[in-house]
Parts: C-alpha cells; sequence; structure tokens
C-alpha cells in the first residue's frame, strides 16, 4: 500500500503510505492477531525513522508500526527496481524508458532487480512456509520466490 513520493510533501506521503496502511492494518491484527501481514516497501527504508530522505522515514515508520502488530508474522518486502510483467498496462513511464536496459542492471546489479512476478511467489511462499528474516530484500525475494 502506499504511493510513490515523487511530488509530495511528507505530510501528504505519510497520509497516503503511513495513515491508510494503518487504517488497514489495525483492524485486521484485531480481528485476527495470528494472521501473517506482508508489506511491500522498498530497498532503502530507513527503519530508524530519522534517516534525511523522506519517503525512507516513513516507509521505516511503516515497516516498523507492522511488525508492532504482527510479528512474528509480518514480513517486510524490500525490491528496488521491479521488472513489470510483459503486457501491464499500469506501469510508470520510467519503466517503458528502462525496458532496453534491464538486462543490463539484471547483470550489473542483481542484488537490486527482481521481477513482479518474484515478489508475487515470494509473498505466497512466506505466507505458506514462513521464513526467517521480518526483512526482505532482493536475494531475499528471489529465494524465496524459488521454494
Amino acid at each position: 500500500m502506499g504511493v510513490t513520493s515523487v511530488g509530495k510533501n511528507e505530510a501528504e506521503y505519510s497520509k497516503l503510505t503511513y495513515d491508510i496502511t494503518m487504517a488497514l492494518a489495525n483492524p485486521l491484527a484485531e480481528l485476527n492477531p495470528g494472521m501473517t501481514f506482508c508489506y511491500v516497501s522498498g530497498a532503502g527504508t530507513d527503519n530508524t525513522e530519522k534517516g534525511k530522505i523522506m519517503w525512507a522515514r516513513v516507509k521505516g515508520k511503516t515497516e516498523n508500526d507492522l511488525i508492532k502488530l504482527f510479528t512474528p508474522k509480518a514480513f517486510m518486502f524490500r525490491p528496488a527496481l521491479i521488472v513489470p510483467t510483459p503486457g501491464m498496462k499500469n506501469t510508470y513511464k520510467m519503466y517503458k524508458v528502462l525496458k532496453p536496459l534491464i538486462p543490463l542492471f539484471r547483470f550489473l546489479m542483481p542484488k537490486y532487480v527482481c521481477s513482479l512476478k518474484e515478489i508475487g511467489l515470494a509473498m505466497i511462499n512466506t505466507v505458506n512456509k514462513g521464513y526467517e528474516e521480518s526483512f526482505m530484500e532482493v536475494p531475499d525475494i528471489k529465494k524465496l520466490a524459488q521454494k
């Protein structure tokens, strides 16, 4: 849940990313305290909530509060460059521009590139089988997608 931070101030981004996420998470935790909660955050998220990058602080606060609600079954997925599923119509223009460079990014920065399909499979496998970590970076996502 959430939106891009581009063009938003901290108050607006917090409302759309933190407030709305927690408005869903709090009643879910109350209704089913043993549920598994998967949240797609982002590489570079700041769990100290004190860094200079606004979106990273807000995502860090969101992650921290979700972990408080759903531990031990709270899982934070932190992808970096997400390769969209072929044929998707609602992708950012940036991805359309970067599409020819994705094979190069996969080769040069494999720890930062995964597909939307890998994220989905990793989330399903985490719910079904669990995982030893609460925070999943791209290598974890790829590993979980293979289970």
